[in-house]
């Protein structure tokens, strides 16, 4: 993330200006004045006019009305026209992924460069060790020809002075898939056959071009259509809080939700069904299993590592669990997810128990928009609360340590873990088909674990120290 206080950005103000236009006497007419009203013809932009900084931002808001800008066909379409529009949506927008055009940098294609430490040395390593040609010395200095370049990078291991540098383009580098990649235009499009909705781009952007295409509207409006709306609390905001778990829970309701259930709970479910299978599966003889509660790796697996399928756990999420329970004790209830995960959002698609995903950024615009200070809410009780074996997944290695709880002296257990995914652990998982070492492999999509995701809003290792806390002073369901 590239900010010091999230709630200084323009994105959160967009976010808290939409909720508060929502809760206004005329919804579409004051969002569609939200562009002028931040960028006034005579005040400060951060683009090359007003008027782009204005067409972002209608762009970023469109996002947040849960709109693709691909989807854009008539540039002189109103953002009240959008704003309407969201009012009557009957699904969660999809794909959840969405990439501002004009927002986009057009960052030049991944490249070496020899920069002007290069001292025209007598060696001329660079020159030689390159196998196309592509580097020569030009008045003295190294050039590198990028279309003769086929990014070994031998000229930059091999130059005495690090002189050659390699420049990335931030989104690309990040993605574990190939899914993003540049088209002819110069503007980055994301390939969903490839996508496993990581949200590594997202997080990676330096201009914030890749937005989730939200769900705020939707679970505010069934809020105003006085539905009884259910939250159901990622066990990774502990980390996100200032305040005690009893006054989130108060702020929640004081926001609109009726119910507050922790994931946690449904993590607990995850842990021992997970166990029940790691036992039956080792005595059936699988050579390993791997953890299945990721969503992005589930993806993963589905579009990019078909051989690693047979060994995923049929264990379901523990989001999935807890909605579940929510729904069969209130049916008619709306479920909301509410964590850091963008490919919660994916997963959510296609769980009938689960009706809208917010992120932990969300949350935070949505407790501002209501003037709700969290820290002087009173100190109220989940409506469903979890043990320390769930409340602990959301750290890597915490799933493991959860279903070893539940399998206690019934199977060894030999963990592997693999710490976020990138391009190089999804190379090694596909090995691992072949021959696994250890018998329980914990995936987790983010490294450190969900606290890191990247919708939320705290460093991963602060949020993981305070959730480390709060696990000693939690019940367990396992004495041990």
């Amino acid at each position: 993330m590239f900010f010091k206080n999230y709630s200084d950005t323009t994105h959160f103000e967009l976010m808290v200006r939409l909720i508060r236009a929502f809760d206004s006497q005329d919804f579409s007419d004051t969002v569609n004045r939200i562009p002028v009203e931040m960028r006034p013809r005579d005040g400060d932009h951060s683009r090359c006019c007003v008027y782009r900084d204005r067409a972002i931002l209608k762009y970023r808001l469109m996002a947040l009305l849960g709109f693709g800008i691909e989807e854009e066909e008539d540039e002189m379409v109103p953002l009240s026209r959008y704003a309407e529009l969201s009012l009557s949506r009957q699904s969660a927008p999809n794909p959840v992924l969405t990439v501002i055009d004009e927002a986009c940098n057009g960052c030049v294609r991944t490249r070496y460069e020899a920069t002007n430490a290069c001292r025209g040395c007598l060696t001329h390593a660079c020159v030689d060790v390159c196998p196309k040609g592509a580097v020569k010395l030009v008045n003295g200095k190294s050039i590198i020809d990028p279309d003769r370049c086929v990014q070994c990078g031998k000229c930059m291991d091999v130059c005495p002075y690090h002189a050659i540098v390699r420049i990335p383009i931030p989104c690309e580098e990040s993605c574990p898939t190939g899914a993003i990649s540049k088209m002819s235009n110069s503007k980055e499009t994301i390939d969903y056959d490839k996508c496993i909705f990581c949200g590594k781009c997202l997080a990676a952007c330096p201009f914030n071009a890749i937005l989730e295409r939200s769900q705020l509207v939707d679970v505010i409006r069934e809020m105003a259509e006085g539905k009884r709306v259910t939250a159901l609390v990622a066990p990774a905001i502990v980390g996100e809080t200032p305040s005690t778990m009893g006054q989130l829970v108060g702020a929640l309701k004081a926001a609109g939700f009726s119910h507050v259930f922790e994931v946690a709970s449904g993590a607990d479910k995850t842990a021992a069904f997970e166990a029940d299978e790691f036992v039956e599966r080792m005595e059936e003889g699988s050579p390993f299993m791997t953890s299945s509660c990721c969503p992005a790796y589930t993806e993963c697996v589905e579009k990019h590592l078909p051989e690693l399928k047979p060994f995923v756990s049929d264990t379901r999420t523990p989001m999935h669990y807890t909605a579940q329970t929510a729904k069969e004790e209130a049916p008619d209830d709306v479920t909301v997810f509410i964590g850091p995960c963008v490919a919660k959002r994916k997963e959510a698609s296609d769980d009938p128990f689960v009706d809208h995903v917010l992120t932990f950024r969300e949350l935070r615009a949505l407790l501002a928009a209501r003037n709700i200070e969290i820290l002087q809410c009173e100190d109220t009780d989940f409506d469903l609360a979890g043990l320390a074996e769930g409340r602990g997944f959301p750290v890597s290695g915490g799933v493991t340590e959860g279903i070893k709880a539940y399998i206690g002296e019934r199977a060894a257990i030999e963990p592997v873990a693999v710490n976020g995914l990138d391009k190089r652990s999804v190379k090694k998982l596909k090995s691992y088909a072949k021959k696994c070492p250890g018998n329980f492999v914990e995936i987790m999509g983010c490294e450190g674990g969900c606290i890191a995701g990247p919708s939320g809003v705290e460093p991963g290792k602060k949020a993981g120290r305070k959730l480390q806390a709060f696990l000693k002073e939690s019940p367990r369901g396992i004495k041990g």
